[in-house]
């Protein structure tokens, strides 16, 4: 008979705050601070999280519904839960990275966000999820974006998301953590005593291989084969160069011009040629941006400060989302990305005009905490959380969700870049 360790920690945790902090302890210290993020002050990225806790929710006593529905439909597909996967950068806190959250994300019936500073190739990631969208920063030149769009495309992702509101404001007030260009011997023996104090994530990575900090799906495509040999047999192409180093990828954003809204709709034309499906715009908190980005043809907007890495200052995601969602939400679907910690969350920014949400940290942390099952548990949570939520509220659908749901306190909401016509129009 099997005798149980009680003494061994419980690998399922109760809420994202426990992942947090189960990825504190598990991950070096360089490894955590880079997941928290935040430029200068971290204002923005702090706001993100407390502005949902000013929010209230009216509760039912009686009558409530005992079956609810969490599914819904979001860029033309149908979700178990409306939460997706958004990208992030290189996810160096577990060694299968996007492959473990792909997989995470397609057990729990919702979509994966693929960044192009992934550290794992879109084809590894869309064999694990075949319902990801493959996430484009504004990159080198037209031929090299369009060639990107060309593989993605080819490995089989359902849409795009162009994120255009990184901005170069990322000094933070408490140090940043240093990232090596290289995983060299130098690099090594500097974060050794990081290292050694996380042994079991050291082991985690001895065993699967170390790698170096790398953004494979920003790799050039092959060189063509050379001509053919006596034997008559000619080498294979290679299907592409070698990978930049997450730098180098770094520099090559750095020093592309930023993009106007004609590049927007160029982006969004050259991925309707190839017949890629859905396009979303991240990073929107202003109305008038969001009614040019209708404008350029996307199908989809994200409202986002980028997990407050933009412009210290901007307001947290859920304060500009009705906003923008009374502008365009009868357009074009509009997603909400930042802040989401709990599945209450999820619902306000549902009342208050999003579609779905998208979370970053959130998955994150359980992925660092415990791998693709860590994400799954996330994803659990964030599920029972929508549903008791739904249960308390008396609404038996989300798609139900009305701002009549929530209680929210007066100047709540931002309305940033509201053009004058309406502001005159609402006055009237």
């Amino acid at each position: 008979m099997k005798i149980e360790n009680p003494w061994k920690p419980n690998p399922w945790f109760e809420s994202v705050a426990v992942a947090q902090e189960r990825a504190r302890r598990r991950l070096p210290k360089p490894v955590y601070g880079a997941l928290v993020a935040g430029s200068e002050r971290g204002q923005s990225a702090a706001d993100n999280q407390a502005a949902f806790a000013e929010l209230g929710v009216s509760p039912h006593v009686a009558g409530n519904p005992p079956e609810r529905s969490l599914a819904t439909r979001v860029l033309g597909q149908e979700v178990a839960l409306p939460v997706l996967i958004s990208p992030t950068g290189v996810q160096a806190v577990h060694p299968d990275g996007e492959v473990a959250v792909a997989r995470a994300a397609a057990n729990r019936g919702t979509l994966m966000g693929l960044s192009n500073f992934a550290s794992k190739p879109v084809e590894d990631v869309v064999a694990a999820n075949p319902r990801t969208l493959f996430q484009m920063y504004w990159t080198g030149d037209r031929d090299v974006m369009v060639e990107r769009m060309e593989r993605a495309k080819a490995a089989g992702v359902i849409g795009l998301i162009a994120t255009t509101d990184w901005s170069f404001s990322v000094g933070r007030d408490w140090g940043s953590p240093e990232i090596p260009e290289k995983l060299d011997l130098k690099a090594r023996l500097r974060n050794a005593p990081h290292v050694v104090r996380r042994p079991r994530w050291a082991w985690q990575f001895a065993r699967a291989g170390v790698p170096d900090l790398t953004a494979p799906n920003l790799a050039r495509r092959g060189e063509e084969p050379p001509t053919a040999a006596p034997g008559g047999e000619t080498p294979a192409k290679p299907a592409h160069g070698p990978a930049p180093t997450f730098f180098g990828a770094y520099y090559e954003w750095m020093t592309t011009p930023p993009p106007q809204w004609e590049d927007i709709a160029w982006m969004r034309q050259q991925w309707a040629q190839l017949g890629g499906g859905p396009f979303l715009l991240k990073g929107v908190s202003r109305v008038d941006d969001a009614l040019r980005a209708v404008d350029a043809g996307v199908d989809a907007i994200s409202v986002s400060n980028h997990g407050g890495n933009n412009l210290d200052g901007t307001p947290a995601a859920i304060r500009v989302l009705k906003p923008v969602a009374d502008a365009v939400g009868g357009q074009v679907d509009v997603l909400l990305d930042g802040g989401i910690r709990r599945g209450s969350d999820v619902v306000k920014a549902l009342a208050l005009g999003a579609r779905a949400v998208m979370i970053g940290r959130a998955y994150l942390w359980g992925l660092g905490a415990n791998g693709q099952a860590g994400v799954e548990n996330v994803l659990d949570i964030l599920r029972m959380g929508i549903d008791s939520s739904l249960l308390g509220m008396g609404v038996a659908d989300v798609r139900d969700l009305t701002p009549d749901d929530i209680v929210v306190p007066d100047g709540f909401h931002r309305s940033l870049g509201v053009p004058a016509a309406t502001l005159v129009d609402a006055s009237a």
